[in-house]
């Protein structure tokens, strides 16, 4: 023995290190099917609906006249401004999707990445959430647990913010030339 003491299970089976997944990996074969086959399927059954339902939808708002068509252009721009959000929420619907594709892969570090949970990026330095004060919990208790250390290091490293009292910008003392008087001389009764 080195002094160390030695806590792993006789046959207990030693975890493999999570392979580093950056902008230097190379996707193996197997994930470069997996790729082309998510780009195919998110384009034709999600983008390509997507797109032709808002486009429809818009044509049919442009028709009725509750959207207004350009003087020059008509209704091109609405078009293709439907088009292109239809599209990309169509891709960025099917990412679920095709991440248990990839975590369904057997001999694929960025599947084993994503099993572990290691491929989420950390939020941007600066970057503070708060909890609303106005939040509820109705089971009484948290979705995840932290330990009392990191909750004093959170205490300590987030700014304090004091609450601001509700105020709207439109409220009764705000002018706005809007005037409840009576017109003067006519009598309409």
């Amino acid at each position: 023995m080195n002094g160390r003491a030695d806590f792993r299970e006789p046959n207990a089976e030693v975890p493999r290190p999570i392979p580093h997944i950056g902008a230097d990996y190379i996707p193996t074969e197997e994930e470069r099917r997996v790729f082309a086959e998510c780009n195919d399927e998110s384009f034709w059954f999600r983008s390509v609906p997507l797109a032709a339902t808002s486009m429809l939808i818009t044509q049919g708002l442009i028709s009725k006249g509750i959207l207004s068509s350009h003087p020059r252009y008509g209704s091109i721009p609405k078009l293709l401004f439907a088009c292109i959000m239809g599209y990309f929420a169509g891709k960025l619907s099917y990412v679920k999707t095709c991440q248990e594709k990839f975590k369904n892969l057997e001999n694929s570090p960025l599947g084993e990445a994503l099993r572990s949970g290691q491929a989420r990026r950390s939020s941007p330095s600066g970057h503070y959430s708060q909890k609303s004060k106005y939040d509820s919990n109705v089971s009484g208790h948290s979705s995840f647990v932290t330990s009392p250390a990191a909750d004093n290091i959170e205490k300590d490293m987030l700014p304090h913010y004091e609450p601001i009292p509700f105020s709207a910008s439109m409220n009764e003392s705000t002018p706005t030339g809007i005037t409840d008087h009576i017109a003067q001389g006519r009598n309409f009764s």
